[in-house]
């Protein structure tokens, strides 16, 4: 199954795959289309584009989620020229097997495209390199826990064992006020307003023991 709305690229796929010997079951110029032709033929394997109509922007990744919910033993290649993170990642971390996604640009060779599909269709996985640190940055990105200095996330941890800040102080060969300036930046960084007072400090140790 292919799910294109550039004719060109769709046909071109198609009969890239069917010169190799796979039978194209159903093609498709959007979403809704996709969902139909997989409903109607159940292929071993759909090839989904990120951008499709009506709005263009990540319409094949959520389709690509519903066939992974109802058919999950589909393979589903994602084959982009963009990484749409958020449902990407949702997607990824879904399920393990029968899953890829590449970017249309990087893909050099027809035996690099043919030999991802091969892997999907049997269960396996194909990430382009570019995918998965994209998604890795973003991952740091989206957890505040990253952004804590060695010396900040020391004071977390020891914070999380009940220490006070002087006992802290001690542990770590600096002054308590240093501590308390540690202490402040770790709540401003993990976003606890000082409205939240001393249940700062229990909310804190709470999101680096949920880390």
């Amino acid at each position: 199954m292919i799910a294109e709305d550039s004719v060109l690229l769709r046909e071109g796929v198609a009969r890239l795959l069917e010169d190799e010997g796979h039978e194209v079951v159903g093609r498709a110029g959007d979403a809704e289309e996709l969902i139909a032709e997989v409903e109607r033929h159940t292929p071993e394997v759909a090839v989904v584009d990120v951008r499709m109509p009506p709005t263009h922007t990540d319409e094949g990744l959520k389709a690509a989620l519903l066939m992974r919910q109802r058919w999950p033993a589909m393979g589903v290649l994602v084959l982009s020229q963009y990484v749409e993170e958020r449902y990407a990642t949702e997607l990824l971390t879904h399920d393990a097997g029968g899953i890829g996604y590449l970017l249309k640009d990087r893909v050099a060779r027809v035996e690099e495209f043919m030999d991802a599909l091969e892997r999907v269709s049997q269960g396996g996985t194909a990430l382009d390199p570019v995918v998965i640190r994209q998604l890795f940055a973003r991952s740091k990105r989206t957890d505040p826990l990253s952004t804590l200095t060695e010396r900040e996330s020391r004071v977390l941890s020891l914070m999380a064992e009940g220490h006070t800040n002087e006992s802290i102080a001690r542990q770590v060969y600096v002054s308590s006020s240093a501590v308390e300036k540690h202490v402040n930046s770790i709540f401003r960084k993990l976003g606890l307003d000082v409205a939240e007072g001393s249940h700062r400090r229990i909310l804190a140790v709470v999101r680096y023991l949920k880390s």
